[in-house]
């Protein structure tokens, strides 16, 4: 019965497959024909069938470009990027993107200890800074079995030496993945929809209105309550939004 259940599960995938590729193609035609509205259907459609790419997220970017979609072009762009993080035609194609948006907001930048310890630790996913901290941790038990074991003063003070470096970077690289989780965990960021948004001092639609901004401004999100979201932009200004408002970005 299993192995009947694995045999139907792997020829879905592959009708799906096949219809994806087929939609795929039918929507970058459509594109190259100018007809961008219906090649944005046809792209969604794979969406659905929860398959997500860059080279989809991209050309899903671009149509929406060509019809001056702000806040989806760029959303579409973001997303092809966490996919893509080096991707030089991205980064170009929403420079562009950007240009349409309404709201100029400063980026305070890190400085100091912060930025060397953050670049740093941005340097490597959190995956990789944990394989490295368990691969020295490996290396420090080898290397103090060696000078447990060793019998010349020679082989143990080197093996202990050895030890002892190891154990110190695996402290070192265990922090940075730590640090990389927390950073990753408090990355939620958003991009407005909504063509101009309120933002209120308070989750509630009678308090006071901090600020507004526009369509396609990029935003953290760093709190939810009820139906409202706590944002944080980059110049530090802190305020609360309507959920429909924005849009989640690592929502895959």
């Amino acid at each position: 019965m299993k192995k009947m259940f694995y045999i139907l599960s792997f020829l879905f995938s592959l009708g799906l497959f096949s219809q994806n590729e087929a939609l795929f193609e039918k929507a970058n035609t459509l594109y190259n024909e100018g007809k961008y509205a219906e090649a944005i259907d046809n792209y969604r459609a794979i969406l659905e069938t929860e398959k997500h790419s860059v080279d989809l997220y991209y050309n899903l970017a671009n149509a929406h470009y060509k019809l001056d979609n702000i806040a989806p072009s760029i959303y579409y762009y973001e997303k092809a990027l966490l996919l893509n993080p080096n991707d030089s035609d991205i980064k170009n194609n929403m420079a562009f993107a950007k240009n349409m948006t309404i709201d100029a907001i400063d980026v305070i930048p890190d400085v100091g200890f912060s930025k060397l310890l953050n670049t740093s630790t941005n340097k490597l996913s959190f995956d990789t800074w944990a394989k490295i901290a368990v691969s020295l941790v490996f290396c420090f038990v080898l290397l103090f079995l060696g000078y447990y074991l060793a019998y010349s003063t020679l082989n143990k003070r080197l093996a202990f030496i050895g030890s002892s470096i190891a154990l110190i970077f695996a402290c070192i690289t265990l922090a940075f993945a730590f640090h990389k989780y927390n950073l990753d965990k408090n990355d939620n960021p958003a991009i407005v929809f909504s063509q101009e948004s309120k933002v209120k001092s308070n989750p509630n639609s009678r308090s006071e209105e901090s600020f507004r901004l526009h369509e396609g401004t990029k935003v953290q999100v760093i709190e939810t309550y009820n139906d409202w979201k706590k944002i944080k932009l980059s110049d530090g200004k802190i305020g609360w939004v309507v959920s429909d408002d924005i849009k989640l970005l690592k929502n895959f």
